[in-house]
């Protein structure tokens, strides 16, 4: 797959479900009494690994159409044994996520996944998780595969976060729905928020205290979910690819209609604004408990600004194609704090440098801050890009080769479907030059 440089990319488009609140909202609906119907669920890879898993744990998930998807819940506290190991592919949220779920039911599971899954770290996961009561067993230094074997009298707990992830917050919750008492996750990163709103919505109450240490949130156990109905907004981190592409593409013009914008996840326009980008949000309304715009955005000039530490936790799934912006940008942009991307699908803070090295841009590495020298000019490109399996760094690298003199090549462009199944369609829509290699 390759991308050719571009302009004139017009058009109003919609793009897939978020993926954080499909994974979160297929694992509640599964435990949810009576139906839930679920509108703009992403089809994903990643998403249908988490359907997959809360079918072998006993939900009965269908689809009607690409459109609508309807889950028969088993209750909390239902789920059953799975009679397989659990194969997550590339999907550490699903795995993640369902580790929790797992804990602190009376049952066995064995977590598997692709090689990519398998050198992601799971200690971060696993060590909150035995707290509740769990016995868990794994490769050497807690990698994949891993067995959970719950608990049967699970314990409460109270625990702090030491590293910002909204995956381990989101598990020991998800643990905490089937352990009598409060379990409590104190969050001083402002991770994103979007399980405890779906918990609300599903009829659990979500105490949430701000406290000196963070922000305290709490939930009661053993409290039935409510079947409910919901329509999932377009995905932030998606729309930054065909966002970023009318930035820095001469003469383009594009609206995305209904993107979530939660203050958890809205950082990205935040500082493409900051940086000079030509950004409206217009036609607000709301869809499972969060605000929705329509985004417009045009070519723009932008300019190098400085990036704290403090967003990198909200920021995470966006530095890639951040960096591509960047690149297009007059003068230094600093990103500082980048030492989580090494834990992502890739190392992807060395995925950047590549792409940055074979396109000839400047930068310079100061520990875990990235530094680009960036100059609103066309590009060398003529690269091969190895994406090392990781999604966001297959889009980010097609997305630079739209300003390039000479095209960027992909291996592995199916890695996409990961979070984004129809980018490439999408992108040809608006007028990228982005197809299969001749």
């Amino acid at each position: 797959m390759q991308s050719m440089k571009s302009k004139n990319l017009k058009g109003e488009i919609t793009i897939p479900g978020d993926k954080s609140i499909s994974h979160r909202s297929v694992i509640l609906a599964s435990l949810a009494l009576g139906q839930t119907v679920i509108k703009g669920l992403l089809k994903s890879d990643d998403v249908m690994k988490t359907i997959e898993a809360m079918r072998l744990f006993g939900a009965e998930i269908n689809f009607k159409g690409n459109e609508t998807c309807k889950i028969n819940g088993v209750g909390v506290g239902g789920i059953l044994e799975p009679s397989q190991p659990l194969d997550f592919g590339n999907s550490g949220t699903s795995a993640r996520l369902i580790m929790g779920l797992v804990a602190t039911h009376p049952i066995s599971a064995i977590f598997t996944g692709d090689e990519s899954l398998s050198k992601r770290p799971m200690q971060r996961i696993l060590e909150p998780l035995k707290l509740f009561g769990s016995e868990v067993s794994s490769r050497e230094d807690n990698y994949l595969p891993v067995i959970i074997k719950g608990s049967k009298l699970p314990i409460p707990i109270s625990y702090k976060l030491e590293l910002p992830s909204a995956q381990v917050k989101s598990a020991i919750l998800l643990a905490g729905l089937n352990t009598p008492g409060t379990t409590e996750v104190i969050d001083k990163f402002n991770t994103r928020d979007h399980t405890e709103r779906l918990l609300e919505i599903f009829g659990c109450s979500v105490d949430i205290k701000e406290t000196s240490q963070g922000k305290k949130i709490l939930i009661n156990g053993e409290t039935d979910l409510i079947s409910t109905k919901l329509e999932v907004p377009g995905d932030p981190s998606s729309a930054a690819y065909p966002i970023v592409a009318s930035i820095i593409c001469d003469n383009s013009s594009l609206v995305v209609k209904s993107v979530l914008i939660n203050p958890t996840r809205d950082a990205i326009f935040n500082i493409l604004k900051q940086m000079g980008a030509k950004i409206s949000f217009l036609n607000k309304k709301s869809l499972c408990g969060e605000e929705v715009y329509d985004i417009k955005v045009e070519t723009s000039k932008l300019v190098g600004i400085e990036i704290s530490e403090e967003v990198a936790p909200i920021l995470i799934d966006d530095y890639p194609i951040l960096a591509v912006a960047a690149s297009q940008a007059q003068g230094k942009t600093r990103m500082n704090g980048l030492s989580e991307l090494r834990f992502k699908e890739s190392n992807r803070l060395d995925g950047i440098i590549d792409l940055l090295s074979k396109c000839k841009v400047d930068f310079n590495l100061e520990g875990d801050d990235l530094i680009i020298f960036g100059q609103d000019s066309e590009k060398k490109g003529g690269s091969f890009i190895e994406t090392n399996l990781d999604h966001r760094m297959a889009m980010s690298s097609l997305i630079m080769g739209l300003v390039c003199k000479n095209p960027i090549e992909i291996d592995n462009p199916e890695i996409i479907n990961t979070s984004f199944p129809n980018f490439i369609k999408i992108m040809q829509k608006i007028g990228a030059k982005i197809g299969s290699s001749s």
